[in-house]
């Protein structure tokens, strides 16, 4: 090496004092300097690991508890293919045409590189590279590069070495057709069939094969999408070098290069897998573990396990999917041109928030001609409507026994709102906070029969300040306990309840069963839940109440295996914490069942036809901003929210309350899991139903008890007949005047508003239902509106309204 060290310093003595002895010399060591370059180059290409690991590397995969794959995370859109899977054509078209003396060489073409050189002094720039050497580029385009450097070169040439070294002939063109780019994010031979042929590899024609081997030479300029002559020329050269290599008959060439491309192109987007929002959170989870443990999530086959239970997600996916197209033909109704015209001043400020607007005003464009340019522009006010208008949901359902995360839905659709609605999003929880208020108030020794009169509620906040929670139909005048407090959504109730136990304590409780990451308030509007929290926050502290009040925080990984099914980390659940005492749990599930009973939720058990045991809580929040709910049952506690992105658009107070919107999701999701007994319906909450709660009207009686009050129309009351529940206990403070004549049902849209109770002597109320649906929150006197407050526990039966 002394030696060696000392000849080149002499030689480039001799470069920078030039004789024509050491111009001899010099030329003499050049030959022992590049070797010397070369393979001081070695150490700084890919290793031989590196080499071998990619001809079988495997994308990581994430696995449902059920041994579904919920995704593959791989590095481009690409599919692997076997090279028996690729047609004969695309081999011949690609050797023909690359690469003819491929079986020839062992990584380096000396005929082809020689004439290259040749051809290049001659001015005519040629590359000399081997399908080989392709691949190296392909492979390793960090470590080899794509300069146009003797370093590149030399990088290039050591790696194509040591793939010929490694690889059978066959591989390196089974791996080579894997992995050369065809733009639209297509890699690989089989994503390039789909998008330009819709078609497999394995059924693409000579024709066909020689436009997709054509690109190779430069893709851009030989798309057959965008430059179809460019691309039929070079096709037709394609053809001319399998004839001259005899891999195509010289007439059958004279016929073929007159025919069209014909290409049939359709983008090929990569597949989202059944659970996206989860997925994508995983990735970031995994690349995150892959670099402090050296391994490469596109290459090296890890495959996660996780908590997910596959059907379910299926379920949760079409629930999601289906109830929000129908809250999305709502809001297109409600947020139509003529009423997005209507809010004109909710208009300019949501242009003014727009790119197009951001871009023209820092170039100088005056405001009101900028609004007004951008106002007339159709398309763009029309776009700007669709995506403000576009409702949006998160759905989530989890073990509360143990935690795992068994469905989890973060948007609509994944492609137009990667943004997680379960995860990311923090929303108000409106009245399905409520239940930390009254469990605050259960561990501080209040009893479900408690009472607090529903009258107007004035509490001072200190300096001048007063706070008046109201319910939409005002008070009732009358005493309710607790339970129905809760039961009924009572605002006026629960903002008491709030006073005797503080803040302080609310937030606490809530803070342990499970909102653990959104700051909370605590202030006294903390009880109808002001402070913006998580699905998942939420959904973890109902499982917390179904838990006997034992906390487990959402889980969702198990396992990590090697390519070859070799643990490599094991994970489980967080020890369980004891977030509020076993009875005060055990009281919420049971007061909670009478919300889906005769409370806000009765929809789960009137249109979905649940009689399992199930307890949950609806949720709206101020001007109908966010639809909430959630429902528990023994194995499984599911919640869902729906609203738009933009908060300051809503639905109106029929559908943007929490029943009418997020209730549907997870019925048709709990309904649809039931049936397919994912989930035991036999399964019951250690919980003793209490006996002095009111049990749920049969239906016959509550539509003889309906039809009672509301004959016929034309049909006379008779004089002085008292307004009686169906037990035949009188509503207090209600007394019908004589000869009152009963008023039609007239069965249309839902939305109306009942009035409040009148005062004795005034008419009866008119009443619009819709047939075989529950009582709205209006109609039953709860937190979301007013009514008769005494109506409150019944649900309009079948056949209960007449035209």
């Amino acid at each position: 090496m002394t030696r060696v060290t000392t000849f080149g310093a002499q030689a480039l003595y001799h470069l920078r004092h030039p004789t024509w002895r050491g111009v001899a010399l010099s030329l003499a060591a050049l030959p022992t300097l590049v070797l010397l370059y070369f393979i001081l180059l070695i150490p700084f290409t890919p290793s031989i690991r590196d080499i071998q690991k990619s001809r079988t590397q495997q994308p990581a995969r994430v696995m449902s508890a059920d041994g579904q794959e919920l995704a593959a995370f791989k590095g481009a859109n690409r599919d692997r293919i076997k090279l028996a899977d690729i047609s004969p054509n695309v081999v011949a078209a690609l050797i023909s045409t690359e690469d003819h003396r491929f079986y020839e060489h062992h990584g380096l073409d000396f005929t082809r590189i020689g004439g290259a050189v040749l051809r290049t002094f001659g001015g005519d720039l040629q590359g000399g590279s081997t399908l080989t050497q392709q691949l190296a580029r392909n492979l390793y385009p960090e470590e080899v590069g794509r300069s146009r450097s003797l370093t590149r070169k030399f990088k290039e040439i050591i790696t194509a070495l040591k793939i010929e070294a490694i690889y059978s002939k066959d591989e390196i063109l089974e791996t080579y057709l894997n992995t050369v780019p065809f733009l639209y994010n297509a890699f690989g031979i089989e994503m390039a069939a789909r998008t330009y042929f819709d078609k497999s590899a394995d059924k693409l024609d000579v024709l066909e094969s020689a436009t997709l081997v054509g690109m190779l030479k430069g893709t851009s300029y030989y798309n057959p999408v965008m430059n179809p002559e460019r691309a039929k020329e070079r096709r037709n050269l394609v053809l001319g070098q399998m004839v001259r290599h005899n891999k195509l008959d010289a007439k059958r060439y004279e016929t073929l290069k007159k025919r069209p491309l014909k290409v049939d192109f359709e983008r090929q987007t990569e597949p989202l897998g059944a659970a996206p929002h989860l997925t994508q959170f995983l990735r970031r989870w995994l690349i995150d573990w892959a670099d402090r443990n050296d391994y490469n999530i596109y290459a090296d086959g890890l495959v996660v396990r996780t908590t997910i239970d596959s059907r379910l997600q299926k379920l949760a996916n079409e629930a999601v999917k289906r109830q929000a197209d129908r809250l999305q033909g709502v809001a297109n109704n409600e947020w139509g041109p003529r009423a997005w015209a209507g809010k004109k001043e909710l208009v300019r400020a949501l242009v003014r928030e727009t790119p197009e607007y951001k871009v023209a005003k820092e170039q100088g464009e005056a405001d009101e001609a900028l609004l007004k340019r951008l106002l007339a522009d159709t398309a763009f006010v029309q776009a700007l409507r669709q995506d403000k208008t576009r409702l949006q949901a998160g759905f989530l359902a989890l073990d509360p026994s143990n935690g795992h995360v068994k469905a989890w839905v973060g948007s609509r659709d994944f492609a137009k709102d990667p943004f997680d609605h379960v995860q990311q999003a923090r929303r108000q929880a409106g009245s399905t906070f409520k239940p930390f208020v009254y469990g605050a108030a259960f561990e501080n020794g209040a009893r479900p029969t408690d009472t607090y009169m529903d009258d107007a509620v004035e509490i001072s906040l200190g300096g001048n300040q007063v706070w008046r929670p109201t319910d939409g139909g005002g008070p009732s005048y009358v005493p309710m306990t607790l339970r129905e407090g809760l039961m009924y959504s009572k605002n006026t109730i629960t903002a008491q309840v709030m006073q005797s136990v503080g803040p302080a304590r609310v937030a606490a409780l809530a803070q342990a069963a499970g909102v653990r990451q959104s700051k909370l308030e605590q202030v006294m509007s903390l009880a109808l839940g002001t402070s913006p929290v998580t699905l998942k926050e939420m959904v973890a502290g109902y499982a917390t109440i179904a838990n006997k009040g034992s906390y487990i925080e959402p889980f969702i990984v198990t396992s990590l295996e090697d390519r070859n099914g070799k643990v490599l980390e094991t994970w489980q659940a967080k020890a369980p914490e004891q977030a509020m005492q076993v009875s005060t749990a055990q009281t919420l599930v049971d007061v909670m069942r009478g919300v889906i009973d005769q409370g806000t939720g009765v929809g789960i058990r009137s249109r979905y036809g649940i009689q399992a045991d199930v307890a949950g809580k609806t949720g709206t929040t101020q001007d109908n901003t966010d639809g909430w709910f959630i429902l528990m049952h023994p194995q499984l506690v599911a919640g869902a929210w729906v609203g738009f992105n933009d908060n300051r658009i809503t639905l109106s107070d029929y559908w943007g309350q929490g029943a009418h919107s997020a209730l549907p999701i997870v019925g048709d999701f709990f309904a649809a899991s039931l049936r397919g007994r994912v989930v035991d319906a036999q399964a019951r909450f250690d919980v003793p139903k209490n006996s002095t709660a009111p049990e749920p009207a049969p239906s016959s009686s509550v539509n003889d008890w309906f039809n009672s009050l509301f004959p016929p129309a034309g049909q006379v009351v008779p004089p002085s007949q008292p307004m009686t529940t169906p037990d035949g206990s009188p509503i207090p403070g209600y007394q019908p005047p004589p000869q009152v004549q009963a008023p039609p049902l007239v069965p249309q849209s839902p939305g109306v508003v009942i009035p409040s109770s009148p005062a004795p002597g005034a008419a009866p109320p008119q009443f619009v239902v819709v047939p075989g649906r529950p009582m709205t929150p209006q109609e039953r006197g709860g937190g979301s509106g007013g009514g008769i407050p005494i109506l409150r526990e019944y649900s309009v039966p079948e056949g209960a309204s007449r035209p």
